[in-house]
């Protein structure tokens, strides 16, 4: 198995990108009236945990990376729509299941939960295109 360093290190920085985008201009408001986390609160939160994303999201592109890498060598295939088929694959079985049973036990509105994963689908499949494309 072989993996891309280069795409593994841009899928990183697309997946900030897409963070940035989604929770700092598309999606603010809304997540914010849902979750109740007043916008100074937020600002806080967002300078304080970029550490912790960046980790993350580094973590997600290396497991994608690796996740292409298996499944190219295994269809022998290295095509983008592979690695966008493992990005959407590893998003349903990892994040969005993750995601919909916590958020349900912990009684949260189903619409942050669209919201949440929907973010999570685009991140995993931005990266994935990258690594694809690479």
């Amino acid at each position: 198995m072989e993996i891309n360093w280069l795409a593994t290190a841009l899928a990183l920085v697309v997946g900030m990108v897409v963070a940035g985008v989604w929770y700092g201009n598309v999606f603010l408001a809304v997540w914010q009236k849902l979750t109740g986390i007043p916008p100074e609160d937020s600002k806080k939160a967002s300078r304080k945990n970029t550490l912790q994303l960046l980790v993350a999201n580094g973590v997600t592109a290396v497991g994608l990376s690796a996740g292409v890498a298996v499944a190219s060598a295994a269809f022998d295939d290295d095509s983008v729509w592979l690695a966008l088929l493992v990005g959407f694959v590893a998003w349903l079985t990892f994040s969005a299941s993750t995601l919909l049973q916590h958020n349900a036990f912990e009684l949260k509105p189903p619409k942050l939960t669209l919201v949440n994963c929907s973010y999570q689908l685009v991140l995993f499949l931005a990266m994935a295109l990258v690594i694809g494309l690479l």
